[in-house]
C-alpha cells in the first residue's frame, strides 16, 4: 500500500509524517528525494528565476527515479511506502506555476501536468491531506522561497480542492489549524484505517 501526505507549506505535513514513523512498520520516504534528481529540483526551488517548465521536469525526473529506486521495489517486496509529498504535490505546485507561463499553450496547467505523469507514475492508495488556510500556511512557512508566497500557495490550494473533488474515494481530509497533537492523532488514524481496510 502507498500512502502520501500532501498539503500547503507550512500545514505541518513533514511533522506528522515524522510523528507516523514512531507509529507503524513501513518504508518512509519523500519528494523531492535525497538524490542527485532532488538535489537538482532544491536548486531549482532556491532560484526565483528559475524557468517554469524545466522545474517541472526536474521534479518529474525525481518522481520518476524515486518510483523505480523506492517506491516499486518497496511495493513488490509488500512493504507499507509512506511518502511525504507525492504526485499531487506536482500537480499542484507545478500546475499553479506554469498557469502564467506564456509559451505554454495549454488550456488546464494541472491537467498537462496529470497527463505528464499518466504514462509512469503509481498512484497512492490513500491521500491525506492537511487543509490549512494559505495565510496561515504562508506564516507558519516563513515564505523562505518562491513556493512559500501567498499569492501563489492561494493557487496551490485552489489545485489541491480541485483534485479533493475530483478523488474523494483516495483523499482523506485533516484539519490543520488545530493543535499539532490533535492533528498528527488524526493523521496517524487515518493512515491505521487505511492499512486495516
Amino acid at each position: 500500500m502507498l500512502v502520501t501526505l500532501e498539503g500547503l507549506d507550512g500545514s505541518g505535513k513533514t511533522t506528522a509524517w515524522e510523528a507516523l514513523r514512531d507509529e507503524f512498520d513501513a518504508v518512509f520516504t519523500r519528494e523531492p528525494t535525497d538524490s542527485w534528481y532532488g538535489d537538482a529540483v532544491l536548486r531549482s526551488i532556491r532560484d526565483d528565476d528559475a524557468d517554469p517548465l524545466a522545474e517541472l521536469f526536474l521534479f518529474t525526473a525525481d518522481h520518476a527515479d524515486h518510483l523505480s529506486r523506492v517506491v516499486r521495489p518497496a511495493l513488490a517486496d509488500g512493504e507499507v511506502v509512506v511518502s511525504d509529498r507525492y504526485s499531487d504535490s506536482r500537480y499542484a505546485y507545478q500546475a499553479a506555476t506554469l498557469a502564467d507561463y506564456d509559451d505554454l499553450a495549454v488550456d488546464d496547467a494541472l491537467d498537462y501536468v496529470r497527463r505528464v505523469h499518466e504514462p509512469f507514475t503509481r498512484e497512492p492508495d490513500r491521500t491525506v491531506y492537511l487543509a490549512i488556510d494559505p495565510e496561515t500556511a504562508a506564516e507558519r512557512a516563513g515564505a523562505t522561497n518562491k513556493l512559500e508566497r501567498l499569492d501563489y500557495l492561494r493557487r496551490v490550494g485552489e489545485n489541491y480542492e480541485r483534485l479533493l473533488d475530483e478523488n474523494p474515494e483516495r483523499f482523506v481530509r485533516v484539519d490543520a489549524s488545530r493543535t499539532e497533537s490533535a492533528v498528527v492523532a488524526d493523521v496517524v488514524r487515518v493512515v491505521e484505517a487505511a492499512l486495516t481496510d
